[in-house]
């Protein structure tokens, strides 16, 4: 049964008002990061992150999200990570900004076709990513990675891919790269924030929800892509442990099938893998 606040917040006068305030926030703080980074080397690239980190830190208040975090001090300020997070949502990066790291993000290029956003990606010098695959795209992200971390930059790549749920299974990219650079891969579960703002599932903002942030332990470099299936799994099992923040299930009758998009289901879920598959076969 729908409580007070979720009828009121689902309300079509409500959403207006509440895309009025995400638009002029969004807006304001984009742009001004845009225009910060009209460089993307030197001294200006510090300036950015400290702006975001101050633009995460509003966000996060403008929210009143109840993140629950630990597993802070795994993290060396002065290091260069492949930083590794499960993905349920664009609060992902909000909570992100904590961290006390120069961050990079890698992000498929359909964002571009978001009005502010796009803007944001390309001034900020995001490391955006083609849809698909090729011998040309590998190049370009290898070239972009080995700046970014000579800028003594971490770089966040996001494994699942996408914001279907637990289900979805780890690509194998952020694993080579952190092999083939040396840099640690830095594992971060985060759950509850698909919560906060559920797009493309559901307009509606909802503010005071409980997130879960855990750092796990750094995994060198070399070691990365050897260990790439257990670091999945232990992600995920502690993404579902007691007391942390519910995870998103991807439930295809409920999302859609996303019938064309790149993805793949962790084999742990074989009863969800087989309806993908039998649905493909059947396309």
């Amino acid at each position: 049964m729908k409580t007070n606040q979720t009828v009121w917040m689902a309300s079509p006068r409500f959403r207006s008002a509440d895309h009025r305030i995400r638009t002029a926030l969004g807006s304001t703080a984009l742009i001004g990061l845009g225009g910060l980074a009209l460089s993307a080397i030197g001294p200006r690239r510090r300036v950015l992150h400290r702006a975001e980190r101050r633009w995460g830190s509003i966000a996060r208040r403008f929210l009143r999200l109840q993140v629950d975090a630990s597993g802070l001090e795994h993290i060396d300020s002065n290091e260069q990570y492949v930083v590794m997070p499960l993905h349920e949502g664009f609060m992902d990066a909000v909570l992100l900004l904590d961290l006390p790291l120069d961050l990079r993000f890698t992000v498929r290029d359909e964002l571009l076709e978001w009005h502010h956003l796009g803007l944001y990606l390309r001034r900020t010098g995001q490391l955006v990513i083609p849809t698909g695959s090729s011998v040309a795209m590998l190049r370009h992200l290898y070239r972009e990675a080995a700046a970014t971390f000579d800028r003594g930059e971490s770089l966040v790549i996001f494994p699942q891919g996408s914001i279907l749920g637990i289900e979805a299974a780890f690509e194998r990219g952020a694993f080579r790269l952190a092999e083939r650079f040396d840099r640690p891969l830095l594992p971060i579960v985060i759950t509850g924030t698909h919560r906060v703002w559920e797009h493309p599932y559901s307009s509606t903002l909802r503010y005071g929800q409980r997130v879960s942030f855990r750092v796990l332990e750094p995994i060198p470099g070399a070691e990365a892509a050897r260990r790439a299936r257990s670091i999945e799994q232990q992600m995920k099992d502690v993404a579902l442990q007691a007391g942390m923040a519910p995870v998103r299930r991807f439930v295809p009758e409920r999302d859609g099938w996303w019938d064309g998009y790149a993805f793949e289901i962790d084999p742990d879920y074989p009863d969800l893998a087989a309806a993908i598959e039998a649905r493909r076969r059947g396309q």
